[in-house]
């Protein structure tokens, strides 16, 4: 099976994130997800973004690649939202990653001084109209046009942590398939 680091939203660490991880686990995969945040949570989306405003994204980053010091190379890096930030810096710049999958988020590769690894599987996840990803998503499909193989998969919906079953902008049909898609994936990869 998959080792897989997944980072969490700007909520921080809320009970339907870790339920996710959870399941990822009880398919089989060995998942680390380490807390950003220092143990902080917030019940609204708004101020879990003013709180990573405050800490600053590229500390956010920086937490997110220390968390991968030690581990094996060869993993999965995966994240929710703000979590694709250190996801998908680390999927470009730490070498020997298996894999990246982007929730609800995605960047210019040029945001991590370069380009997709040709060898790294890319797959991401988005409501359709989702007001969070109206930059992201132009981004993801440019992505997807970049990185041969890579996969786009939209959800019909506004809603942005829609995985997340602790949150109001959770959809349980459009999180079960991400989930069948993500478990997918990491068979594939693994």
């Amino acid at each position: 099976m998959t080792t897989v680091l997944l980072f969490h939203h700007a909520q921080g660490q809320t009970t339907g994130f870790l339920a996710f991880a959870d399941e990822l686990r009880e398919a089989g995969h060995t998942v680390y997800t380490p807390d950003l945040y220092d143990g902080n949570t917030f019940g609204d989306l708004d101020e879990g973004v003013d709180y990573a405003k405050h800490v600053g994204f590229p500390e956010i980053i920086r937490r997110g690649s220390a968390a991968a010091t030690e581990l094996p190379a060869d993993i999965v890096y995966a994240g929710f939202s703000l979590g694709g930030l250190p996801a998908q810096s680390l999927a470009q710049t730490r070498s020997g990653a298996r894999g990246a999958i982007l929730f609800h988020a995605a960047m210019p590769t040029s945001e991590f001084d370069g380009s997709w690894p040709e060898v790294v599987p890319l797959q991401i996840h988005m409501m359709d109209r989702d007001p969070w990803a109206e930059e992201d998503l132009p981004v993801a499909k440019a992505l997807v046009e970049e990185v041969e193989g890579a996969e786009l998969f939209l959800y019909s919906g506004s809603g942005h942590l829609f995985a997340d079953s602790s949150l109001d902008d959770f959809d349980e049909q459009a999180a079960e398939l991400l989930k069948e898609r993500t478990l997918a994936f990491l068979h594939r990869v693994g």
